[in-house]
C-alpha cells in the first residue's frame, strides 16, 4: 500500500494518534489538556481554561472529575476490578440492573460496551426474536436524519450520507420515514407530523421487525427535535401494527430531555431501549440494552438456535456499573438540575433569536441548537461551524458545532454564571460574522 503524504503536514499534530471524526488536512490539531474540573477543561496553555459547552460529546453529564463518582469507582477496584460476566454475577450489575429496570419498566438488561453496540444488540434482539417464533421478517423502518452509531448495523440503521458512503454496497436495506423537526414557532408541525405517520402506517402494513428512533432528538444529525406528541403516535401506530420499538437513548437518556428519560415525555413504554453516554456519568465506556420480558422470554429454549450468542470482553465491568450506580445515585438527589434547564436555555436565547441569519430555534431539556443560515451547504460540511469553534475556543468556550448547526449541551453542573458567558460568547461572535 502507498503510503499518504499529507500535503502541508501540520507538525503539531501527534505523530501517533488518529483522531474520530476528523479530516486531518483542514483541522486544528488536537488541544493538549491537563485536567478538568466540573464545567471546565485546562488545557497545556496555563492562562486557557474552557467552558464544556457540548459535555465532551454528550457524555460528561456531571461534570469533570467529579468526586462522587470518582470514590465510587475507587473503591470499586480496590474490591473487584473485572470478572466474566457470562459465569459470575456481581453486586454493582445487580443494583444497576434493578434500579434502571425499575425506572424504565422494562426488565431485561443486557450489558455491551458503548452506543453502537447497545444499539447493535438491539437491532439483533428485535431481529432474531421473531425468528424464535417462527416468523422470519427482514424489514427494518428508521428515520431521515438518523444517526445510530459507526458499527455496521448502526451504520445502516443512520442516514446514508458521506460519512458512510463507502459502506454503502456492505450495508442492509433501511426504509426511511421523513423526521418531522420543529422548532420555536413552527406553524406547519403537524402537516409534518401527519405526514411523517402517513408514511409509517403504510410502510407498517409489510411485517416488520422494528422501528427505531431517537425519542425527541436526533443528535448527530443536526440536533433535530420533535414534539412528545409524535413520539407518542409513532408508539401508538407501531403497537397497533405488531412490531417493535426501539428507543436509541444513547444520547436523550438521564435527563438530557427534561425528564429521566426521553421516551417518558411522551408517556410511552418501548419494546427495546439503548443506553450509554450519559450512563457512567461520562467516566468509563458502556453500553446496556433493555428488553421487555416477553422478548427475553423468545430466546428462552432447549433449542441452542434460539440462544442469544453476543458479547463483549468487558460486558457489565464492575467500575463501569459503580460509576452508573453512583450517576444514578446524583441524579436522584438532584432532580431539579435537569428538570429545570430548559427554562434557563430559554432565558438566554432571547438576544441571539434577534440575528438575522439564526433560523430555527429549538430547546429540549438541557439543549438548545438553531441554525445558522451563512454559506452554500446546509449541512455538517458548512465551513462556518468551524470558523465559530475556533473564535469560541480563544474566548474561553468549547463547542463542536455540526455544520451550521450550533447547540449547546452542558454538564448539569455548570454554574448560571458559566452558562449566561457561553451564551455571550457565542453572540459576539455571531453578530461579527
Amino acid at each position: 500500500m502507498k503510503s499518504l503524504v499529507l500535503k502541508n503536514p501540520n507538525q503539531d499534530w501527534h505523530p501517533n494518534i488518529w483522531p474520530p471524526f476528523t479530516q486531518i488536512i483542514n483541522s486544528k490539531p488536537q488541544l493538549e489538556v491537563t485536567h478538568g474540573k466540573n464545567a471546565l477543561i485546562y488545557t497545556k496553555n496555563p492562562k486557557q481554561e474552557l467552558i464544556d459547552g457540548i459535555s465532551s460529546w454528550w457524555v460528561t453529564l456531571h461534570g469533570h472529575s467529579n468526586d462522587y463518582i470518582a470514590d465510587a469507582i475507587y473503591h470499586q477496584a480496590k474490591t473487584l476490578e473485572q470478572v466474566i460476566f457470562a459465569d459470575f454475577l456481581h453486586p454493582q450489575a445487580q443494583i444497576l440492573s434493578e434500579r434502571l429496570s425499575g425506572l424504565t419498566k422494562l426488565e431485561r438488561l443486557f450489558f455491551s460496551d458503548n452506543g453502537s453496540t447497545a444499539v447493535e444488540v438491539a437491532l439483533k434482539i428485535a431481529y432474531q426474536s421473531w425468528q424464535n417464533q417462527g416468523e422470519t421478517r427482514n424489514q427494518i423502518i428508521a428515520f431521515d436524519g438518523a444517526y445510530h452509531g459507526d458499527t455496521f448495523g448502526a451504520m445502516a440503521l443512520g442516514e446514508r450520507n458521506i460519512f458512510n458512503e463507502n459502506f454503502d454496497n456492505l450495508m442492509f436495506p433501511v426504509k426511511r420515514v421523513p423526521w418531522p423537526s420543529t422548532w420555536i414557532n413552527d406553524e406547519e408541525v403537524e402537516i409534518k407530523e401527519n405526514n411523517a405517520i402517513q408514511i409509517l402506517t403504510k410502510l407498517l402494513k409489510k411485517p416488520t421487525v422494528a422501528v427505531i428512533l431517537e425519542p425527541l432528538v436526533q443528535g448527530a444529525g443536526g440536533m433535530n427535535m420533535v414534539r412528545p406528541e409524535f413520539i407518542r403516535q409513532v408508539s401508538e401506530v407501531v403497537k397497533n401494527n405488531n412490531s417493535l420499538l426501539i428507543a436509541d437513548e444513547v444520547l436523550t437518556g438521564f435527563g438530557r430531555c427534561g425528564s429521566l428519560f426521553a421516551f417518558q415525555k411522551a408517556n410511552i413504554i418501548p419494546d427495546l431501549i439503548s443506553i450509554s453516554k450519559g450512563l457512567t456519568g461520562g467516566f468509563l465506556p458502556m453500553g446496556i440494552t433493555l428488553a421487555k420480558e416477553t422478548i427475553f422470554q423468545s430466546f428462552i429454549s432447549d433449542s441452542p438456535k434460539k440462544t442469544f450468542w453476543h458479547g463483549h470482553s468487558f460486558t457489565a465491568n464492575p467500575l463501569g456499573c459503580a460509576a452508573a450506580n453512583a450517576s444514578l445515585d446524583l441524579l436522584e438527589k438532584d432532580p431539579i438540575k435537569y428538570l429545570s434547564f430548559e427554562e434557563k436555555h430559554l432565558s438566554h436565547i432571547k438576544k441571539i433569536k434577534k440575528l438575522p441569519f439564526v433560523k430555527n430555534i429549538r430547546v429540549t431539556g438541557t439543549i438548545a441548537a438553531f441554525d445558522i443560515e451563512i454559506g452554500k451547504n446546509k449541512g455538517y460540511l458548512n465551513n462556518v461551524g468551524k470558523r465559530i469553534k475556533a473564535l469560541s475556543i480563544k474566548k474561553g468556550l468549547f463547542i463542536r458545532p455540526l455544520g451550521n448547526v450550533i447547540y449547546l449541551l452542558p454538564p448539569l453542573c455548570i454554574t448560571d454564571k458559566q452558562l449566561e458567558k457561553s451564551y455571550r460568547i457565542i453572540f459576539e461572535i455571531l453578530s461579527d460574522l
